[in-house]
């Protein structure tokens, strides 16, 4: 994993200063590329523990077309709190009795959570995120592209429209109520010698917390494809349009950055395993995985 060290280390060396929607300041390129060969290893960070089981259950919820909150905290999967139980705050008045990011704003998150969790009708009104990647992936104005996109792999393979989108200018505005307008854009597969690669177009990316994730992420919808599709794991190309530090994470970067990376986990399923629209995060093996310590970081609403 040294390329994603030596993006951080460029974002320090190159970027620029510039404000942002969340107020917190970032430094910031524009334009980047990292390239995984998956047959030398799962690229999942080594320098730092990544959470597993949010990673495939996140990739899980996409690929079903799910849009609500409620699945992932129920699989202790936190990473998509934050935007949710803020427009809960803001929709009913909360936000001054709750200042973001203060003590008692994170204890009313977690009762917040605990509501969603185990009140369905609460649930189906605040833990709805809108349109986001799920809806765009699996009904893109009624069009399901994931399942389109396989078939076309199968039956096509040397097509150059293998492509999934989940911008959708006509919903942007219900997604950024609840969640976020989609930061990893559109992703285009590629076939060549038996090979199933990946390339993702991703316009915001938040280099320290978020990008270990968008990595795991689509190497394992890599590993998923070409397992339905009868392929071997080719590369998995990453391009990033701005890709920022955000100022509050550069004592967590300097100690990243510290640490050697280890060799790599590698990924496997179950036998017997059901295919990419029926599997469950049991079917999927992680192997070798052996991180340094977690390094914790402040999320930017």
């Amino acid at each position: 994993m040294k390329v994603y060290q030596d993006l951080l280390q460029h974002i320090l060396d190159n970027g620029v200063e510039k404000g942002d929607r969340t107020g917190t300041g970032t430094k910031s390129v524009f334009g980047y590329q990292m390239r995984f060969d998956l047959a030398q290893g799962f690229p999942l960070l080594t320098t730092k523990k990544v959470h597993w089981k949010s990673v495939v259950h996140e990739l899980l919820w996409f690929i079903r077309g799910d849009t609500n909150l409620q699945y992932l905290v129920k699989h202790g999967v936190r990473i998509w709190n934050e935007w949710p139980f803020q427009y809960y705050l803001q929709e009913n008045g909360l936000e001054e009795q709750f200042p973001k990011y203060s003590d008692a704003w994170k204890t009313e998150m977690k009762s917040f959570v605990q509501r969603v969790i185990e009140d369905n009708e609460f649930a189906a009104k605040w833990g709805e995120l809108g349109p986001v990647y799920g809806k765009q992936w699996r009904n893109f104005n009624g069009v399901d592209q994931l399942k389109g996109v396989i078939e076309s792999l199968k039956q096509n393979p040397n097509s150059r429209r293998h492509i999934v989108t989940a911008w959708n200018p006509e919903d942007i505005p219900e997604m950024a109520k609840a969640g976020l307008p989609p930061c990893h854009t559109l992703f285009q597969f590629y076939v060549a010698e038996g090979k199933l690669s990946c390339q993702l177009y991703q316009r915001s990316a938040d280099t320290f917390l978020g990008v270990p994730f968008n990595i795991a992420t689509y190497s394992l919808l890599i590993h998923l494809v070409a397992r339905e599709c009868g392929y071997e794991v080719g590369e998995f190309v990453h391009t990033l349009g701005d890709a920022h530090l955000y100022n509050n994470h550069f004592e967590q970067t300097a100690l990243q950055l510290s640490r050697e990376p280890k060799t790599l986990p590698t990924i496997s399923f179950r036998d017997g395993a059901p295919g990419i629209f029926e599997i469950e995060f049991d079917d999927i093996i992680l192997e070798g995985y052996d991180p340094a310590p977690g390094i914790r970081a402040p999320v930017a609403v």
